[in-house]
This record gives C-alpha cells, structure tokens and sequence, in this order.
C-alpha cells in the first residue's frame, strides 16, 4: 500500500515521536531532521545544506562520508565485524603497531576501546593499580566522559546530583590567559605561582595517595583554553616529584587537528599515558589508551582488567587504519595548521570589526571566540553567543556554544581538516551576518 502522507506529516510525526520517546541527555536537539551528511556539510530533510564547523561532535576529521571510510567499512563488515574480545584479528594488530611509530618513544603498548570515557576510564584504572594509590588531579573546566573515573575528573558540567563521585577526587585551576586570576604586576597570568599554589592545596588535602595527573592540552568543552608554553613541563615536574603519573586526554586534540600529529608536541612534554578518541574513528566508536611497556608490564603483573564487549574489534581498528593512510598520504596536520591560520586570520579580521568578540584562541582547527558584552552580569554573554548560535544554524552554519560561569559564551570552532579554504570563508561570511545581527538585537 503507498504512502500517501505528505512530507510535512512525516516531519510533524517526527518530532511527535522524538518528544515522546526520547530521553533527554543533557542538550536541545537541533531543530532539523538531518537526512544525510558529506564532506563538510549536512542536509536536512527539507533540503537545506548546513556547513557544520563542529566535525560532528567533534570526531569528523576528514568530514561526513570520506569515500575511503565508506568503502573500508563495507569491505571490511563483510569479511570480520566483531569477535570474541580475547581473539586478535590483523587490523588490530597493524593499528596498534601504526599508533605506536606515530608517537616518540616510550609509548608503544595500546588498547583499543570505544569512547573517550573508556579510554579515560581505563587510564585511571591502570595509574591506580600500578602506583597502588587513588587520588586524581584534574583541571576545574575539565571534560573527560561520563562514566564513573571519568566523570568524577570532570568539572566543566555534570556533578551535581548524582551523590558522591570517586573519592580521591580534585581539581586545580585552569590556567586562563585570558581570565587570569593569579597575576604578576603587569596584570598578566603568574601560571607559576598559581600551580605551586594550586599542589600546597592538592598536598594540603591528599591522604598521601596521588596517583595520576588527568588533563587535556586544550580544554575544549571547557572554552577552547590553552595553558601558556612551558605549563606542561611544570606540571610534569610536580607529578614526577609525587611519584604520579600523567595522562593527557587528546580525545579533541590529537591525530592532527592542532597543526601537529599530537598537542604535546609543543611542549616536548611525553604523557606516562595518553587517551584518544574521537578524531581516531573520523566518526566511529573507536578510541586507544596508548603507554609504556613498563607501565603496562607493571599493570600486568598486578591483574589489570580491562575485558569490554568491544575491546580490540576489527571493523573500527580497520577505519583506524584508513584514517591514519588519509591523515598521512594527504598531510592532513600541515593543513590543519595553514587551514588553522586561514581561519584564525579571519576570525581575528571579525574581532577587530565587532567588540562583542572578546578574545579569539586556540591551535590548528580547534579555535574558540568568546564573546563578551558591557554588562557586568555575565549571563549577556550567555544570552548573546546563544543568539550568534541560533542565527547561524538558521543561515546554514552549525556551531557549538560553550557557556560557564564567569566567562561569557565562547564558540567553539572545530571545522573538518578537509575543509576548503572556500568552505572556511563561507563560515565567516555567515558568522560576520550573525554577530552583526545579534548584536544589533541585544543594543
């Protein structure tokens, strides 16, 4: 029997039955239905096509449909998907291997996961049975996942509600430039003096169990925030000096997104163990813990258990695979940092034509703009980079706000690394009209 509903009727059912059968996890649902998505845009069920500078939830890296992530997972879930997780299969094997000639030395053991919440999750699981202690350091505006480790080093959103997280549990500030709170007489950041202040408090309440250090190069959901050059290497100082290990989260950071393979690169700083997720599946549930043979010796002796449903799949380690030829044959991280200054250079162009734009930040294709107004309450800025937000999906260009108190609206910018510069310019355009506008509303 045909159907003879119209497309409007569909939409309308839509919406009906998405009101009434979906949870809620914690963001409005875009009010499109998005019927397919290529390269850097998505398109909607009424025919709209929508420039997404987000990469998805910031895991696209080489945009919506790369024909050769397309034709990898067609090959490859015809010949193996999924096995028992104790059965090795090559693709696993050759992405291990890959991952590891990526990295400097000594990080050359790798787990294969699914989330970056796994992968944090693992990471905290291990630094806690190798150095036999609990206790984790976080930074304040941090995101790692939401499963039980990792939401308990989370603080940008989350916490309150849910009873008490895992003990051991602290946060030291985040080292804002533009924010700063700890200064020298300049009015510029003392980063220093604010680290030794913050480890006298993280001394001061440890019971003397301080196992790892869990913290992202750039805090993406927390603002699109850089520490100074030269934090990292402090930072490491104080872990060494307490015998903690230090994870760093490259969930939104590495495999070329910054301009370099990995956001350590810049501070010549090696993590004990380092997270991905995200960029790794360009799209698909894949995600690594990646450390020493010592640490993972060491771990070993002592029982590590890790033994997920998904643990060392095939069919994701196989697109792993495709996104590292891509990443490398096309020189993926030398465009990200010329796409990145293409970019920045724009955006810096639109700062200096519109003083609602308060600072413009950020590495390679990962940059933030926050927003800020005259008016002392900093919900303005809230409400202004909401309607910058709003506009922008409505003159097709889906972008991502990050609001926390005390800092405004900041977008946060997280474009393809195949994006054109074309592409990157029809987002300004669209950003230039949007701010324009908003800001006409909000005087």
């Amino acid at each position: 029997m045909a159907d003879d509903t119209t497309g409007t009727d569909r939409d309308a059912q839509f919406w009906h039955d998405a009101r009434r059968h979906l949870l809620r996890y914690g963001v409005a649902f875009t009010p499109e239905i998005i019927e397919r998505a290529s390269g850097s845009f998505v398109h909607t069920a009424d025919g709209r096509r929508i420039l997404d500078f987000t990469s998805g939830q910031m895991s696209a890296i080489l945009g919506h449909s790369h024909p050769r992530i397309v034709e990898c997972v067609q090959r490859q879930i015809a010949d193996l998907d999924h096995l028992f997780s104790g059965m090795l299969s090559r693709p696993v094997v050759d992405l291990a291997r890959r991952l590891a000639g990526t990295l400097p030395d000594p990080l050359d053991k790798v787990l294969l996961l699914t989330t970056g919440a796994e992968s944090n999750e693992a990471a905290v699981r291990m630094a806690k049975l190798v150095t036999g202690r609990h206790e984790i350091v976080s930074f304040a505006r941090s995101w790692h996942g939401m499963t039980q480790a990792a939401a308990s080093a989370t603080y940008s959103a989350g916490r309150k509600g849910y009873g008490p997280g895992a003990p051991g549990n602290f946060a030291i500030p985040v080292p804002h430039s533009h924010h700063p709170d700890i200064t020298h007489t300049d009015g510029t950041l003392d980063w220093q003096r604010q680290l030794d202040l913050a480890f006298d408090l993280i001394d001061a309440q440890s019971t003397g169990s301080l196992a790892a250090c869990l913290v992202e190069p750039i805090l993406s959901s927390g603002g699109v925030i850089e520490p100074p050059a030269g934090y990292f290497a402090a930072l490491r100082r104080k872990c060494r000096e307490r015998g903690m290990l230090l994870i760093l989260d490259e969930a939104q950071t590495g495999l070329c997104r910054t301009g370099t393979w990995y956001a350590f690169e810049r501070d010549g700083v090696v993590p004990d163990l380092l997270t991905l997720s995200k960029t790794l599946g360009a799209g698909l549930p894949l995600a690594a813990v990646i450390t020493s043979a010592e640490i993972e010796e060491r771990a070993h002796e002592r029982g590590f258990l890790f033994f997920t449903t998904h643990v060392s799949d095939p069919l994701v380690a196989a697109v792993g695979n495709t996104v590292l030829d891509v990443l490398e044959t096309d020189r993926l991280d030398e465009q990200a940092r010329s796409r990145g200054e293409f970019l920045r250079k724009g955006l810096d162009e639109l700062a200096a034509r519109h003083p609602v734009i308060g600072d413009v930040r950020g590495r390679g294709l990962l940059l933030g703009v926050e927003f800020t107004t005259d008016d002392p309450d900093t919900s303005a800025g809230d409400a202004l980079g909401a309607r910058v937000t709003g506009r922008c999906l409505e003159l097709g260009l889906h972008m991502n706000i990050v609001q926390l108190p005390g800092m405004g609206g900041t977008l946060r910018i997280a474009p393809p690394l195949t994006a054109t510069e074309e592409e990157l310019t029809l987002g300004l355009e669209i950003l230039d009209r949007a701010v324009t506008e908003a800001a006409r509303t909000a005087s």
